[in-house]
């Protein structure tokens, strides 16, 4: 994300406490550095696309999210219906209960850089830099909350990235050692959703809303200034999952 992302992150320091004496460990160590280094030039990358410098402390985090890939838990949610148009599944209606969330809010001059330092802060969250000291867990999706200026043409600045706590932490969330780090407890949100792939720019954003209004048809049940961003994957990937959530007025 440069949005960098969570999934490619960790532990610099517990690599090098488990490191013993003898030219086996040695090795492993080298390797592991090697390791460290290939995965923090990759985000370095990534990052560079979106104008956002990595800082070298990002790397502990990024190896650990690596090492976490495959273990990452779905936000909760209830599907209250589907749609389809030419039999292929066009969007869908769901209902999210309430649930505590780590919030950043950054309004930098691009989209990308904003939910790239946002999500750079949430994996330092995630992966240690909590009241716990321990790495809690991905979740996905992750959010992007946005909004359009009056004129619908362009969005505001400012983005709201969100990271749901995992189910063991939503009774008592962990404390972030970064001020900039909110945790909310978001009320119940009714929304429609329509899958996208590829990047997420505000140039492909507004293209997506406006592809989506144009599946709905006139409606007055959903806002039309705040929208969100749903990202699933990893930001490396070219033709990763991403969704339009539509907010639904409240019934």
């Amino acid at each position: 994300m440069a949005r960098i992302t969570l999934e490619d992150l960790d532990g610099l320091g517990e690599e090098a406490a488990a490191g013993g004496g003898g030219d086996g460990d040695n090795e492993e160590e080298e390797e592991e550095e090697e390791e460290r280094g290939r995965l923090f030039a990759h985000w370095e990358a990534v990052a560079s696309t979106h104008r956002v410098s990595l800082p070298r402390d990002m790397a502990g985090p990024i190896v650990q999210m690596t090492r976490h890939n495959q273990a990452r838990e779905p936000v909760p949610y209830v599907t209250l219906s589907q749609h389809e148009k030419c039999k292929e599944a066009a969007y869908e209606e769901r209902w999210y209960p309430a649930g505590k969330w780590a919030c950043v809010t950054k309004g930098e001059p691009m989209y990308e850089q904003s939910i790239s330092m946002s999500f750079m802060k949430l994996m330092r969250y995630i992966c240690k830099e909590n009241s716990v000291g321990c790495y809690l867990g991905m979740t996905v999706p992750v959010l992007n909350e946005i909004h359009l200026t009056k004129e619908g043409t362009e969005l505001e600045r400012e983005v709201v990235t969100a990271y749901y706590l995992p189910g063991e932490f939503q009774q008592n969330p962990p404390v972030p050692t970064d001020p900039e780090i909110h945790i909310t407890e978001r009320a119940p949100l009714w929304v429609i959703t329509r899958v996208f792939y590829g990047m997420t720019t505000e140039e492909t954003i507004l293209r997506e809303i406006g592809l989506f209004w144009e599946l709905l048809g006139s409606t007055d049940t959903v806002l039309r200034e705040t929208y969100i961003v749903a990202a699933y994957e990893n930001p490396s990937i070219p033709q990763r999952r991403n969704e339009i959530w539509f907010i639904c007025r409240a019934k």
